[in-house]
């Protein structure tokens, strides 16, 4: 299961996030192993951010790949407080140290600051010109700011949000925007954090296919077309139980049981953030 970015590069639906790895100490070699477990499975989409544990997850990341840097499509973000031109390329090439890389696949801004998108853009060149990105995109835009900045560039690759069953309202215009765009969807948090498990009808959906609520969760994000998600998994186990979500096909039942008990939006809301 692949996702087709306007490069006309593929990248994996289903990846890898790093959000709160690298903060303790005693998890670290665990989380090492589930990063390197998920390389095995084919969840070579791997997504950090400078702002991770100030650095530390980037750090955590490059451990963990090591000499199997050429098999990951690897993703980074800049703070909206460094993405200035210069400042952009200073944060990315921070990042590239402490990653261990000369380069990344994707490097996205993280959310929209009070620096003009022209001047981010204006480093997102001189990283490509350098060699030092391959690709750039953005996170946590919601449709106007989508629409400025597509006004600027037809080269944003994707947009990161935060996407699951309780977090429907990039459906509403976002996602179909996007979609005529040719801008996939990275969804962050697909499991919102863990919180969706305790849904009834999510276990109930899940058991008629002999598979887990969070198997259920990342199948519902992963059945739109051209949207992947970038769960954040600590533990060799955690990293299996996801990658076997790709295997689940919900089915029209299902799907509709999920729609009552998390409704779809009836209008547009202001996208949200974690």
């Amino acid at each position: 299961m692949t996702v087709l970015l306007p490069s006309g590069e593929t990248v994996p639906a289903l990846g890898m996030g790093t959000w709160k790895m690298a903060e303790d100490p005693s998890r670290r070699d665990a989380e090492i192993a589930a990063l390197r477990a998920g390389l095995d499975l084919s969840l070579t989409l791997v997504d950090t951010a400078e702002m991770y544990g100030s650095g530390a997850s980037e750090e955590l990341v490059g451990e963990a790949l090591g000499d199997r840097r050429d098999e990951v499509f690897l993703v980074s973000k800049v703070l909206p407080s460094h993405a200035s031109a210069a400042g952009t390329v200073r944060a990315c090439e921070a990042s590239l140290r402490r990653l261990g890389t000369d380069r990344l696949d994707l490097y996205l801004l993280h959310w929209r600051g009070s620096v003009p998108f022209a001047e981010t853009l204006e480093g997102f060149a001189a990283l490509l010109e350098a060699g030092k990105i391959r690709h750039w995109g953005v996170s946590n835009l919601d449709l106007g700011d989508m629409q400025e900045l597509t006004a600027l560039s037809d080269a944003c690759q994707t947009n990161q949000i935060l996407y699951n069953l309780s977090r429907r309202g990039p459906e509403h215009d976002l996602l179909p925007w996007q979609v005529s765009a040719g801008i996939p969807v990275m969804a962050y948090s697909p499991v919102e954090q863990g919180r969706l498990l305790g849904s009834p009808a999510l276990a109930a959906v899940a058991a008629r296919h002999d598979a887990t609520p969070a198997q259920a969760a990342l199948a519902w994000v992963l059945r739109r077309p051209q949207v992947c998600a970038i769960p954040k998994a600590g533990t060799v186990e955690h990293v299996r139980e996801n990658a076997q979500a790709v295997e689940l096909a919900l089915t029209a039942e299902d799907l509709a049981e999920l729609d009552r008990a998390f409704p779809p939006p009836q209008g547009p809301s202001p996208l949200e953030m974690l």
